[in-house]
Parts: C-alpha cells; structure tokens; sequence
C-alpha cells in the first residue's frame, strides 16, 4: 500500500512537470522582476524555498532580477542605534544618520543573505544597490522626508551583462543623487522602474495578502488598469493596497507586459504564478 501511495506521487510530480511545459516554453529567455518584502524573508526556511525558486526560475531559462525591501531590518538596527525615525504619512523620515543605517542594512546585510541564500542552492547571485553602474539615478522625492528618492533616470546595461553569464542580479533599493547624495527608495518603486527599464515580461510583487479583493472580499485574478483606477476611485482598493497598484499601474503603463500582486505567503508562490494556470495573485495588465 505504502509502495502504491508513493507511486502514486511520482505519477502526480510528473504530470506537474508535463504540463507545466507550455509555461516554460513561454517564459524562456523572458525577463521577470521580482520585488520580495522585508517581511518575507523572516525565516531560514522562507529564505530558502525563495532561493531555490530563482535558481530554478534561472536553470529553466527565465532571467530573474530581485529587488528587495527591509524595513523591520532597518528598524530593529535603528532602535538597536538608539536613532529616532519618525513617519510622515507613512513615509520614513530619513535624515543623514537614518540613512548611512539604511545603506548599511540594505546593502550589506539584507542583499548578502539574499544573495548567500541563491549561491548555497547553486545559483550566482550577485549584489548590488542602485548606485552600482548608475543603475538608478534619483531626484529627491520630498524635502520633508529628507534623503528619500524617486528614481528619474535607469541604466540597466550591467544587468543584461548579468543575465549573459546566467547570473541573478540581487538590487537593494537605494538610488545615486544628481550630486552625490545616497538616496533610499521604496522598494515597490524601486522594482517597477526596474522592470520598466528593462521591458521585462513580468513584475511580481510578493506580499503579504492574497491580492487584490473586490467589494465582496474575494480576491480578483485579473484586472485591467481601468479596473484598478475604478476600484481605487470607489474605495474598495485602499490603505496598503494602493502604494502596490500604483506600482502595477505605472509598470504596465510603461512598457512591462503585466505585474502581478502574488500572495508571498504561499509556499513556491512565483512558480504557482508563472508555470501554472491558477496562478497564485492578481494580475494587472494594461487595458
């Protein structure tokens, strides 16, 4: 019975793999952008399966590029610091010594576990920031928030010359000012001017609800950008939501074929969103 069962689940793997071909088929050499959130990189385990997901992504033919965020890493080095931050509407004042610990933590300690996390599943990840090979260049988005930017001018040659050598580029969201000032970025933001500097196939930001819910709370697969203006408009796309389908909005608006809000929670969410049918979020595409 035990030898039935298992077989049983090899027949149910290898029916997995066989019809995820028209998928691989359909993303090979495609580039996808994938934004993955502080939160999500809570445990060893998480980290992982996440790592083994983009090296698979890239063994299959798929060029990944992460951009990753860090906030409850930052504000655990800031209390640790003893360094005050305070928020204005939601943003993060970020005065000079707030943001020698952002570079600190997103650059260095978050980027590096993400990247050792790719190489011990035998990938090549590469880190780097937005300052390296003037890959975003920023203006400063707000004088009351101090060194927070919004990305103006993108240069994503040395990615291409990553995605050459079968490398994964591992971007910490912080951007080279006009005059030689660091600025920090949200990492959504950060993500769709990647993807849109790159033209990629897809921008997946992992989160952590199930997607985007219509007025009766169920998750809605797929909307078009005029859907998400009317939802937004109407107040059933709210509170963090919307930071996200703006993000959505202005990718797909600029030239990325579609970005998909994906529930990060579900474990191997990027592959259940790529290589199957049900896909695993809500996908935005442009009307």
């Amino acid at each position: 019975m035990k030898k039935q069962e298992m077989n049983r689940d090899w027949i149910a793997t290898a029916a997995t793999l066989s019809s995820a071909l028209p998928y691989l088929q359909r993303y090979d050499g495609a580039i996808v952008v994938v934004k993955l959130g502080g939160h999500a990189m809570g445990s060893d385990e998480a980290m992982d399966t996440f790592a083994r997901d983009m090296v698979l992504l890239r063994q299959v033919g798929v060029n990944p590029v992460i951009v990753h965020g860090g906030g409850p890493m930052i504000n655990a080095m800031l209390e640790k610091l003893e360094i005050k931050s305070e928020f204005v509407n939601g943003k993060r004042v970020t005065d000079k010594a707030t943001m020698d610990v952002v570079e600190m933590v997103l650059s260095g300690l978050v980027n590096k576990r993400i990247v050792q996390a790719i190489n011990r599943q035998g990938g090549m990840g590469v880190g780097l920031s937005g300052k390296d090979a003037n890959l975003i260049t920023c203006d400063q988005t707000n004088p009351e928030l101090g060194f927070v930017g919004t990305p103006t001018d993108m240069d994503p040659s040395a990615l291409r010359h990553l995605f050459e050598k079968d490398m994964i580029p591992v971007i910490a969201p912080i951007g080279a000012g006009r005059n030689g000032e660091t600025f920090n970025i949200n990492g959504d933001t950060a993500a769709g001017a990647v993807a849109a500097a790159l033209q990629a196939d897809r921008l997946l930001l992992l989160t952590d609800v199930a997607g985007v819910k219509n007025a009766n709370g169920e998750v809605v697969t797929e909307l078009k950008a005029t859907d998400v203006e009317e939802m937004t408009r109407s107040g059933v796309i709210a509170g963090g939501m919307i930071p996200k389908t703006e993000t959505a909005l202005q990718a797909v608006r600029s030239g990325v074929r579609a970005c998909t809000i994906v529930d990060g929670r579900v474990q191997n969410s990027v592959l259940l969103e790529l290589f199957t049918l049900h896909g695993a979020g809500s996908m935005i595409r442009p009307d």
